[in-house]
């Protein structure tokens, strides 16, 4: 079979997981926290017929040689964590990371995620908990006579309890960060776990060691940009469809072979 189909073929099943990871992007354009993926491509193997810098002779070296690649393909998914637009909501349990930084959530099984997504309420016990009602970690809770919630840039949490002039301080909110993010493993959810990759959290007060501070009432947007999103689309549509013309061009001169010479 001529090697074109397969290095083509090779070529359109890149382009076609590209477009999902665009199509994914383009879904969580609204997601609170998302980071858009991009895809990271890789050449195949080469087939080296002659050896660069293979002897021609007894005093001459091949300049350059013969290297036929065999095709691409996606090796992984990189999470591109710039920030995104800080939002108001005049919640006052919405926090957004303004900087690095990620928030502490505890899952049913015990474990930690790590997330950016800040649209954290109250359950019936008065603790702060996310969307899908997993616990704030460390666990604040927020007494049921509380009237103002506060929220600082450091994460210190108080409230105004039975309308005493004095706040009570409930606990403080840290963030973690990881010395490669990219090595999260996303769950769903807004979620992330530690890998071995991400390397171990490293836990600190908001604001201080190169860590974002805390805004209250606030979330961060997705940071998909719809246009570049938009332009990644075309660019990966006029590869797939110059990657099915090679098919197309080859298919047409394996015909000609076939039926003219026999």
């Amino acid at each position: 079979m001529h090697p074109a189909l397969w290095v083509s073929k090779t070529g359109l099943s890149a382009q076609d997981t590209n477009m999902t990871t665009i199509s994914n992007n383009l879904a969580n354009v609204n997601t609170t926290g998302f980071k858009r993926d991009r895809a990271v491509f890789q050449d195949l193997l080469y087939q080296i017929n002659r050896q660069p810098g293979g002897l021609s002779s007894e005093n001459s070296e091949l300049p350059s040689g013969l290297q036929l690649g065999t095709g691409v393909r996606v090796v992984g998914t990189a999470k591109q964590f710039t920030q995104g637009n800080l939002q108001v909501t005049e919640q006052p349990l919405d926090m957004a990371v303004n900087g690095r930084g990620f928030f502490q959530v505890l899952l049913p099984d015990g474990d930690v995620a790590y997330t950016r997504d800040g649209q954290f309420q109250l359950n019936a016990d008065g603790d702060i908990v996310n969307p899908e009602g997993y616990l704030l970690e460390p666990n604040i809770n927020v007494p049921e006579n509380a009237t103002t919630v506060t929220i600082g840039k450091d994460g210190t949490v108080s409230a105004v309890v039975d309308n005493q002039a004095a706040p009570v301080n409930l606990g403080e909110i840290p963030l973690v960060d990881f010395i490669n993010p990219q090595g999260l493993q996303a769950m769903g959810n807004n979620l992330y776990r530690e890998t071995n990759a991400s390397g171990d959290p490293i836990e600190g007060q908001a604001g201080i060691a190169g860590l974002g501070t805390i805004e209250q009432g606030m979330t961060e947007a997705s940071n998909v940009e719809v246009v570049e999103e938009l332009v990644n689309m075309i660019t990966t549509q006029r590869a797939y469809e110059m990657n099915s013309k090679v098919v197309s061009a080859t298919d047409q001169m394996l015909q000609f072979i076939t039926n003219n010479i026999g």
